[in-house]
């Protein structure tokens, strides 16, 4: 990956600047009104600093200081040659090319074995529950969103979150059947694995505490 692409925010500002002229509280504001901070991370502090960094690189530049009524000073800028080309090879890039991503669900599935088979099976159920919660809650935020009528271009990147949530839902769904009809084939050395730990120490493995617990994470670790 080329240098300074580790930023979706710094290509979000290349793709506005691509549109028209703005100044970053345009930019802020014309994300937000596009729902953009739902897949790029974004707030006013990281927002001046890709724009400085930018414009160091000389990919995008100043091009007036506005003032309207009262409020302060405000620099306008605009994206230069080589940023418009740097943004249609970022961008080509990320849509060509798949990546490896590390997400925090799947290094969770690659030790879930270190938990009991049971207290495994109530977290998954609880992620579904969680899973369900904000599927409605983004079914409804694309209702309010259909009503303003934006253009479907712009918010295609819903569609892929929504369908990534469903698919994950219904394939932890499946992995929960498995586990309750004890068809899943890892099951039996799953929980010999855990009962062979609690005879080893004379005491069965403690479950993390949950936030209503009296009890703290360090005492959680202690009784490892």
């Amino acid at each position: 990956m080329a240098r300074g692409r580790g930023n979706p925010l710094a290509l979000a500002v290349l793709a506005l600047l691509f549109e028209r002229p703005m100044h970053p509280y345009e930019m802020a504001s014309t994300m937000r009104a596009r729902r953009k901070e739902e897949s790029i991370k974004l707030n006013y502090g990281s927002l001046y600093s890709v724009v400085e960094s930018l414009v160091k690189r000389d990919l995008i530049e100043a091009v007036e200081v506005i003032r309207e009524g009262r409020r302060p000073e405000r620099t306008v800028y605009t994206i230069t040659e080589p940023g418009r080309l740097e943004l249609f090879d970022w961008l080509s890039e990320l849509i060509s090319t798949p990546t490896r991503e590390y997400t925090s669900f799947e290094a969770g599935l690659s030790l879930i074995g270190v938990l009991p088979p049971d207290e495994a099976i109530r977290l998954l159920e609880e992620r579904v529950l969680r899973l369900e919660q904000r599927l409605h809650m983004e079914e409804a935020l694309g209702e309010l969103t259909a009503k303003q009528r934006l253009p479907r271009l712009v918010l295609i990147e819903w569609e892929y979150t929504m369908m990534l949530r469903r698919a994950e839902r219904d394939w932890v769904n499946g992995l929960l059947e498995e586990f309750r009809e004890g068809t899943f084939e890892s099951l039996d050395f799953w929980r010999t694995f855990h009962g062979e730990r609690v005879m080893r120490s004379g005491r069965p493995v403690p479950r993390p505490p949950d936030d209503d617990d009296n009890g703290s994470d360090d005492d959680y670790q202690k009784s490892l």
